[in-house]
């Protein structure tokens, strides 16, 4: 495998070009002209729209260095776009990354490799297994580390997957276990206080916990099985909390949710709020038509349905929990950037 740094490290356009070579095992055809002219050209077929989303991480905001693996990181990075293109039910075409690096970041350590090396290691093994190539973006010297990624996806023109369309008698649905990343993210605070915590070398018994946080798996077969099915009604990725989510979906359809709290499916050491508010979990959170039959199970995630869609009345919570104590207001807790 190719070295991005070195101890002294290596300019941009060095390390520009093992990026450039890597990426061009991905291309899978799609990407007619990528990384080294001014712009990429990628191919969509006919009939199709294009659906775009970019995403923002930042350390000590979104990962923090002494915490997160590298490859954690580039993993994460690419998921939180995927994760928006499976709830369109849309096909990924390509991927564009601007990353911000300190220097210390493209050096190696000793025996250890770059952690930007690392950081592509886990972003391309990602973007390979959902076929999203790497098609351009930018590199550049930065006081933080941080990376914003564009997503392209395609979908059959008219078809997208939207927030927009519940109505009351819907069913709600999500896919997998929620609470899983709050969970696990929870645990490595616990971890980095132990003077032995190193990010590098985290003990195999722990990863069975951290895994839903560091390697959130994004939902795009689902979504896409989801689309072509005709009975999803409005879909989202449940990326700042169930909670918080519902409440978008609610707001953008005019309708009201109800939620049965034992119905949800946690992750095993989530607790309630971790299910309900923790985020990041990319599992799909959709409203069906009531008489739809949706599988238990799809390319092996659980789809579980977890309430309904009501009408939206004046002096009544939006979103409605139904707990062992009764019905509460579910008010939106998740995560909300400057809240």
């Amino acid at each position: 495998m190719p070295r991005i740094g070195s101890k002294r490290g290596q300019g941009e356009l060095a390390i520009l070009e093992t990026i450039r070579n890597r990426a061009k095992s991905g291309s899978r055809g799609v990407v007619r002209l990528g990384i080294g002219d001014d712009c990429s050209i990628v191919k969509v077929r006919s009939g199709e729209e294009l659906t775009v989303t970019t995403d923002l991480s930042i350390a000590g905001r979104h990962f923090r260095l002494d915490w997160h693996p590298p490859e954690a990181v580039g993993h994460r990075t690419l998921a939180r776009g995927l994760s928006d293109l499976a709830a369109m039910g849309a096909r990924p075409v390509a991927a564009f990354l601007s990353l911000g690096l300190p220097r210390e970041l493209t050096q190696a350590e000793g025996r250890r490799r770059p952690w930007v090396e690392r950081f592509f290691d886990g972003l391309f093994a990602l973007a390979d297994l959902h076929n999203a190539p790497l098609a351009g973006g930018d590199l550049a010297e930065s006081p933080v580390a941080l990376a914003d990624i564009v997503l392209v996806g395609a979908v059959p023109r008219g078809k997208a997957l939207l927030r927009s369309g519940a109505r009351p008698g819907d069913l709600l649905y999500v896919t997998g276990r929620l609470g899983g990343a709050a969970a696990g993210l929870a645990r490595l605070a616990g971890l980095s206080r132990l003077k032995s915590f190193h990010p590098g070398r985290i003990a195999d018994k722990f990863m069975p916990s951290l895994a839903p946080h560091f390697y959130p798996q994004p939902r795009i077969a689902q979504g896409q099985w989801l689309r072509r099915s005709g009975v999803v009604t409005a879909a989202l990725d449940i990326s700042d909390g169930l909670s918080t989510d519902l409440a978008h979906l609610c707001e953008e359809s005019g309708v009201g949710a109800e939620v049965n709290a034992s119905l949800l499916p946690r992750h095993d050491g989530a607790s309630l709020d971790q299910a309900l508010h923790g985020g990041e979990d990319y599992e799909l959170l959709f409203s069906a038509r009531p008489t739809a039959r949706l599988p238990r199970v799809l390319a092996g995630v659980s789809v579980t349905k977890i309430g309904q869609i009501v009408n939206l009345r004046r002096s009544h919570p939006a979103v409605t929990l139904i707990a062992d104590e009764g019905r509460q207001n579910l008010v939106p807790r998740g995560w909300e950037h400057f809240g």
